[in-house]
């Protein structure tokens, strides 16, 4: 008997990696609060007990994800400098938790971590300590650059505007609250700096990520 109407097309054999890339693209439309066996099982045409033959539960789902996540963050390379390949991996990982926000907050989060996860944190270990970093050293410059990517793509993605057009009619409704030079500073910094033409948040990440970089090469060389 088949499987399908006449002249369907035949359904994609359900993978680990198929189950894995259907929850991220839920994810990333819904939030992961969003995301259950269920909508996944729908999703990929299936019972959601069917799932089960590819993902342990749902925190092995979660692991996945994540790992998913991590293996699309550019993986230093032993052959470029390490400020270098710090700076690429920090905009890379910027740029994959923009594509996925629901991944901030959960990138550190697992106790089983994936393979991509395992070699991403190997690859930057290496790349600090290849370039002279102590083995303390490379600990608090890795907390301090992951604490800084983290936290400015929580804040990025928590602001209350997106385009330009949203950032200034934002910043034009909180200054309409209040009557002229009650807050001259945030007044100036708005008209002066947030309202001027070309203003995008996301250009000072790069401004306090090569702060931390600065930071850590002169740490890296103690006079």
């Amino acid at each position: 008997m088949p499987t399908t109407e006449p002249g369907a097309e035949p359904r994609a054999r359900l993978s680990r990696d198929r189950v894995l890339w259907a929850a991220v693209a839920l994810a990333d439309a819904g939030g992961i609060e969003s995301l259950t066996m269920r909508k996944l099982g729908v999703e990929l045409g299936v019972e959601a007990m069917s799932l089960y033959n590819h993902v342990a539960n749902k925190s092995d789902l979660h692991d996945g994800m994540i790992d998913i996540v991590f293996g699309e963050i550019d993986i230093p390379s032993g052959d470029i400098e390490w400020r270098t390949a710090m700076r690429r991996r920090a905009i890379s990982a910027r740029a994959a938790l923009s594509r996925h926000p629901w991944a901030i907050g959960r990138m550190e989060s697992r106790a089983t971590p994936g393979p991509a996860t395992l070699r991403h944190h190997d690859a930057v270990l290496a790349t600090l300590r290849t370039a002279g970093f102590s083995i303390e050293l490379t600990a608090h410059a890795y907390s301090a650059l992951d604490s800084y990517i983290y936290g400015f793509a929580l804040q990025e993605a928590s602001l209350p505007f997106d385009t330009r057009e949203e950032t200034a009619e934002v910043s034009r409704m909180i200054m309409a609250r209040f009557s002229s030079g009650q807050y001259p500073h945030l007044t100036e910094l708005a008209v002066e700096h947030v309202l001027q033409p070309g203003y995008d948040y996301g250009n000072e990440f790069e401004f306090g990520l090569d702060l931390i970089l600065d930071g850590l090469d002169r740490a890296r060389h103690p006079t």
